[in-house]
């Protein structure tokens, strides 16, 4: 089975199980049932039985029953108080980078992850921005803009009616945010940058 690349660039160390953990990738996700998982599949399985021919519906009805008596009997094997043990490797991964002023970043290529110190990050996402000449402001021209979008619409009337106004104005726009891939399979692992965008103003 294929599993993937952990890439340490610091001096901190992980146990088995924890390192066991993180190469299950960035996209893993971790199994822990819902406090009321049990409810909610009676109920989808009712809504199921809903759709039935009603002769048939209160066999089906008996049959739900039993499965969820079964399925309440052998629930909960983890205490209310006791989290999903992945949860707790988790919690305690965070734990220890936080201590050491260290993070997960996703690699550029494959399904890996670079722990790395926080400010090697934030020095390669530096790098990025003055290596290509972006200037840096500041001030967040957020809220201006967002004021000078509103007046224009608002003073054109013949182009944009008044109850189609909503559809060309953002309601709470934010500065987009960067955020960088490493490249592994380059000299000095640079930063691939992803720009989010979705709640700007554009």
């Amino acid at each position: 089975m294929f599993h993937p690349r952990v890439v340490n660039n610091t001096n901190i160390s992980f146990s088995n199980s924890k390192m066991s953990l993180l190469q299950k990738g960035p996209k893993y996700n971790i199994h822990a049932k819902k406090k009321k998982w049990v409810q909610n599949v009676a109920l989808v399985a009712e809504t199921a039985i809903t759709q039935i021919p009603a002769g048939e519906r209160e066999a089906y009805r008996k049959i739900l029953a039993d499965c969820i008596y079964t399925l309440q009997q052998n629930n909960n094997p983890y205490p209310t108080h006791d989290p999903h043990p992945e949860t707790r490797l988790v919690n305690s991964i965070k734990n220890k980078l936080q201590k050491n002023n260290a993070m997960v970043a996703r690699a550029d290529k494959g399904n890996s992850i670079v722990i790395l110190p926080t400010k090697q990050y934030e020095s390669k996402i530096w790098d990025f921005l003055h290596g290509n000449n972006f200037i840096a402001s500041t001030t967040d021209a957020t809220k201006t803009i967002q004021k000078e979008i509103r007046n224009t619409i608002k003073e054109s009337k013949t182009l944009i009616p008044r109850d189609n106004k909503w559809k060309y104005i953002n309601l709470n726009p934010s500065a987009p945010s960067i955020k960088g891939l490493i490249k592994l399979h380059k000299p000095g692992q640079p930063i691939r940058p992803v720009v989010n965008r979705c709640s700007t103003l554009a």
